[in-house]
This record gives C-alpha cells, structure tokens and sequence, in this order.
C-alpha cells in the first residue's frame, strides 16, 4: 500500500505523542504527573451545556450550512465588536471543526508550492507540518528567551522575501506564553502594511492575560491591518471547551469565500449542536471566562515560584495562555535522577517520565532545543506533586 510522500514526512503532534506515552504508563497503574496536553481542566461552564441540550430537544441536529450557521457567525461579530471594536460582517467569518482546521483551510487556500510563510520560533508544532501539507516553505525566525520569545519587527521585515505569502502569529503563545508588548505589535503591523504581507493572527489564548501583559486583537493596530489580517480563535480555551470542536476565521471576504469553498469539500460542516453552544458561549455571561482566568493566573504564580527554585533552570515569564517553558540544557551530559545522562530535551522528557513520572513536552517539537514545556491547565495537587518530584529528578 503506498502513503503519499506529504504524509510520509509528516510528522506526528508531539504534544499528542506525549500525552499517549504518559497514557501507557497510566494504563500499566503507575502514577503519572501530567503536564503535557493544553487543554483548561475545567468543565464546560452549565448554561453552555444548557444550550446544547436546549438544541438537540429543538432539532437543531441535522446538517447545517459548511461556514456556519448564520446565527453564530453573527454572535462572533458581535463578540469582537463588544470585546475589540472590530465591525466585521458574517461574510468575513468561517465557522470551523476547531482553530486547527481553521489554520489549515488558510494556509490551502492561500499557499502553494513555491510560496514561503514566516513563523516566529519557538512555535506551536502545527504550525510548520501544515504549511508543508500546502507545498510552500516554512521560514523560521527565532526569538530568544531574553525578548520574551517575541518576535521583532526588524526580524519579520528581514525574513520578508519576494516569495513570502503569509506570517503566521500566535500572541499569547503557545508554547512559550509570551505575550506581545503592544508596542512591538504595532511595529510588526507597520511592516506587514508597508510589505503588504498577509498575516494570520492566531489569537485563541486571548482571554487569558496576566497582570503585567495587554491584548490587543491585531486588526485594531493601525489602519490597512484589518485587510491584512485573518483572525483565528475558537471557544477551547476561554470556555474550556475543547472537545467541542468549533473555531473561526475573520478576514477579507475573498480569503474567507475560498476557505468555505475548502471546506464544503473537506467536511459538511462543523457540528450542529456545537454551533448552538458557541452562541451562548458568545452571547450569554461572561463571568466564568474571568472565574478559569483568575484560577489560572494562582497556578501560575505558584508554577513561576518553583521554577525559580529549580537548579539552573531558566524561563521568560509567561504573560498569557497557561504554559511555562524553561530551559533545562544545563543538565544535559549529567547524572539525573536515577543516574541516566541525556543530551538533549527529547531525552530528558523521557527519562523525567520513566523515572519521575513526570510528563512534559520536549521543546525540540516546538523549534527550541533545550527547552521543555509545562501545561498548568491542572489542579494545584497535581502541580506541587509533579515539581517536587521534577525538582528531586534535577537535584539528584
């Protein structure tokens, strides 16, 4: 049976890869400390569930149009204008199977073989694979620990090229958490309108903002940005709604009509009942995004204050999502734990799983060797657990 070499190449989500290692020894009763998937600990909040319910007993269960149906459409217009003041029409949003699909009907439907798109490093391990499914070519630009992993406007300019199609840019981010000074995002929004370049502006984390950071929805920074921008968000992160499947896209009406055109092909569309529930997600209180906000911003500071503690670790700290990434390259080449010696971070995952039981993301998957990434989208029981036994592993 022959694979076609787009698939062969492809390379599994590491962060998936992870999650089912740490399952195996789940699976065989040992213990195992998780901090690998970046997905809110929290259930779906009841009026959301609610609405579904209210839906399926409505008969909203059958095919609905590919984009979306109208009413959600409208209620994520609505949401941006409340939350950002942005005035988009529904002919400007795609409805979505999650921000993923989302991100992929963009990139088919804007890149092809000989195209380039721009992805500041570190970056979240989609981003590449599925710009390579197009045929175009990922263009790394690596941003360092002491920038906050923040991308300059000097460094998008200079990996401009004539064949640069798009700039991919998640702000909070994912892996790092870093999120963009306002400044430093205006600058990159100067660059892309005196370039012209396309920018997918990947904002899910959005709603989740520590002291000390700002958001700013990237159209909003000056004028021509709008036009230049597609927006890519969903209701996973903010409503804890991962397992529901619905993201979006808001941008030109022409990019926006090729992806639906995508995507009628792709799937009939994203599911009825989700769709109904990511309008009360939208429309209905809001209090429990800030409720799973502030929950998280606790954990948070009580993750950056062991990973200070932590022997010849260092970290930029996160100002959004709910990620650490910390730097562990020191240890490599040393006894650890059990005595086991590694070299690089993919290794030093393993061996924190297998003799700690302690999961983490490798940073090698993210563009960032020597780094790892901690998921604190968990309850505080598990986090003091799992960073007294990473500090014991480090410390041995």
């Amino acid at each position: 049976m022959k694979i076609s070499a787009s698939i062969r190449s492809l390379k599994p989500s590491a962060t998936i890869a992870a999650a089912a290692k740490a399952k195996e020894l789940k699976n065989k009763g040992v213990k195992v400390y998780e901090f690998t998937l970046g997905e809110p600990d929290f259930t779906t909040p009841q009026h959301i569930q609610d609405a579904a319910i209210a839906a399926m007993q409505a008969g909203h269960t059958h095919y609905t149009p590919s984009g979306g149906i109208a009413e959600l459409k409208q209620a994520i217009c609505s949401a941006y204008e409340r939350d950002h003041g942005l005035q988009y029409q529904p002919s400007e949003v795609l409805v979505s199977n999650g921000a993923k699909h989302s991100i992929h009907n963009l990139l088919t439907a804007t890149c092809e073989p000989g195209d380039e798109v721009i992805i500041p490093t570190p970056y979240w391990v989609s981003y590449s694979a599925l710009v390579e499914l197009t045929g175009a070519t990922p263009v790394m630009v690596d941003t360092t620990e002491e920038s906050g992993f923040c991308m300059s406007a000097e460094q998008f300019e200079s990996a401009i090229t004539e064949k640069t199609r798009l700039m991919m840019l998640n702000n909070p981010c994912n892996p790092t958490g870093a999120a963009y000074p306002v400044k430093a995002l205006e600058a990159i929004a100067q660059v892309a309108v005196e370039r012209d370049v396309l920018v997918m502006s990947d904002e899910i984390y959005e709603k989740l903002i520590y002291e000390g950071s700002e958001f700013r929805s990237l159209p909003t920074l000056r004028e021509g940005m709008r036009e230049r921008t597609v927006v890519v968000s969903g209701v996973s992160k903010a409503y804890a709604m991962t397992g529901w499947r619905i993201g979006w896209a808001m941008g030109p009406a022409e990019v926006i009509k090729a992806m639906d055109k995508l995507q009628s092909q792709e799937t009939s569309n994203p599911c009825s009942i989700s769709q109904y529930a990511a309008i009360e997600a939208l429309n209905g209180p809001q209090e429990c995004v800030e409720e799973m906000r502030k929950e998280f911003a606790v954990r948070r500071e009580y993750v950056l204050e062991r990973l200070r503690a932590l022997p010849e670790v260092t970290f930029a700290e996160p100002g959004g999502a709910f990620y650490a990434f910390f730097n562990v390259a020191a240890h490599f080449g040393r006894p650890l734990g059990g005595g086991k010696v590694v070299d690089n971070a993919s290794d030093f995952c393993t061996a924190l799983l297998e003799e700690a039981h302690v999961a983490l993301v490798t940073g090698d998957a993210f563009g960032a060797p020597g780094y790892v990434r901690l998921s604190f989208a968990t309850d505080m029981e598990t986090l003091k657990a799992g960073f007294d036994r990473l500090e014991a592993f480090l410390s041995a």
